[in-house]
């Protein structure tokens, strides 16, 4: 076991958590800690400066502000999982959240955590962008939104903290999907989808080299219905190099698998949509 070398601080606001992050190159946030913990113990992640956030009530907590959702970064997956108001509204979420690794882990995985995590593939991204939800950030003197693929193709900046997510109300047209890989509960590959008036927003991860979400595949099932037969033929016009094979996967593979878990997503989206 490596035993990494850190300082460690438990600010008592949100803006004196901006300061000391702001303040100290390589510092890190500590939150649920279910991937930054294990990852300093094996010396995969560094920190000079661990900011533990946890006991920040402002970060927590989910609630309804005008025509969507706002989910404080701290709230954990398994509250995620089970609060009426993302089960109804913003469903592909809440289950992104109840597929995500086992209790243990939803008990203390944060939502701001699953968010921000670099370099393997997760769960809440792919619903996120699907949903075109926005990540809320707070750094100094200012308060910046990005949108969550933003979010999933550069992290979340140094000297920044992930204050909430920000979710646009679908009702229950939307789903998610996912096939996890049986050594790690990470997805081998995850669909997200959410059914709008201007056609379906469709997001993968795992397959992909992070999570993305496809707008090729959208304009060509835009109008529906959307038939396993034409999410399968619009995913074979992406190209190959779209899908990245690795643990045991061809792309050829991966990019069939997207397919079959779209389709999937985006029957269950359309029969909750039309009930």
């Amino acid at each position: 076991m490596i035993l990494a070398d850190f300082d460690y601080a438990r600010p008592a606001s949100l803006d004196e958590a901006i300061a000391l992050l702001a303040g100290a190159p390589g510092a890190r946030v500590l939150a649920g800690g279910q991937s930054l913990l294990p990852g300093l113990r094996t010396g995969a992640d560094r920190a000079r400066l661990l900011v533990d956030v946890r006991h920040l009530a402002p970060l927590r907590g989910v609630e309804r502000a005008g025509g969507e959702l706002r989910i404080g970064a701290l709230t954990t997956l398994a509250e995620l999982a089970a609060h009426p108001l993302v089960r109804a509204e913003a469903p592909e979420l809440a289950a992104a959240a109840r597929a995500n690794g086992d209790p243990q882990v939803r008990n203390l995985g944060t939502v701001g955590g699953n968010l921000a995590v670099d370099g393997r593939p997760t769960d809440l991204p792919v619903a996120a962008i699907a949903a075109g939800a926005r990540a809320e950030l707070a750094g100094p003197g200012a308060t910046a939104e990005v949108p969550a693929e933003e979010l999933a193709a550069s992290g979340v900046p140094a000297g920044r903290v992930l204050t909430a997510l920000l979710v646009p109300a679908a009702g229950g047209a939307a789903a998610f999907e996912k096939t996890a890989d049986r050594a790690t509960r990470y997805p081998l590959c995850a669909a997200a989808v959410r059914i709008t008036p201007d056609g379906p927003r469709i997001a993968v991860t795992g397959a992909t080299p992070r999570a993305l979400r496809l707008r090729g595949v959208e304009e060509r099932l835009r109008g529906g219905p959307y038939t396993t037969a034409e999410v399968l033929a619009a995913f074979r016009a992406e190209p190959r190099e779209l899908f990245v094979p690795g643990r045991g996967t061809s792309a050829e593979y991966l990019g069939h698998l997207a397919g079959v878990l779209t389709a999937r997503a985006l029957a269950r989206a359309a029969d909750h949509s039309s009930a």
